[in-house]
């Protein structure tokens, strides 16, 4: 086996090797093809909704795709070949909805460092312990709790 040092950048970065080295492991169930992310044997989720009124998946998508608010385009490619400019630093959002629960993608959206600590996506509802935060973020979060729901019910239809 290769050391580190002489190993390329992109073997380094495989998904198994990087959860491997996180100490993550993941469990896939054939039966619902749902993910669950397993760190020092707990399952991260936010099974609750973070509001009394329900999630809008219209309104989520209009979030999701405002490149001053959810901006999801930015790094992942979505199904929605009316908008222009995908990004393709982070995983496709395509079949999200069938890989996990609302509340595994809740928590993606709230705080994904508690998915991935080393993740470049904002947390879009989390509020302390960030860093580098621009000033018309600080203290506050870049979603609201309904748009947060809004997206999740949108997310969860992409199956």
């Amino acid at each position: 086996m290769k050391s580190l040092p002489n190993m390329g950048w992109k073997r380094l970065c495989t998904p198994l090797v990087f959860a491997a080295a996180l100490g993550v492991s993941v469990e896939l169930s054939a039966a619902d093809a749902q993910v669950t992310y397993t760190v020092n044997k707990q399952t991260y989720s936010i099974d609750s909704a973070l509001t009394d009124t329900p999630g809008d998946a219209k309104k989520g998508k209009a979030v999701a795709i405002n490149r001053k608010k959810g901006n999801c385009l930015a790094c992942h490619t979505m199904p929605i070949p009316e908008q222009p400019f995908h990004g393709a630093l982070a995983p496709p959002l395509a079949g999200i909805g069938a890989r996990y629960s609302a509340g595994q993608i809740r928590l993606r959206v709230v705080d994904p460092r508690q998915v991935n600590p080393v993740t470049l996506m904002p947390a879009f509802y989390k509020t302390a312990g960030l860093h580098r935060v621009a000033k018309k973020f600080q203290g506050k979060p870049i979603l609201t709790a309904q748009e947060v729901e809004d997206v999740v019910a949108y997310l969860v239809t992409l199956k």
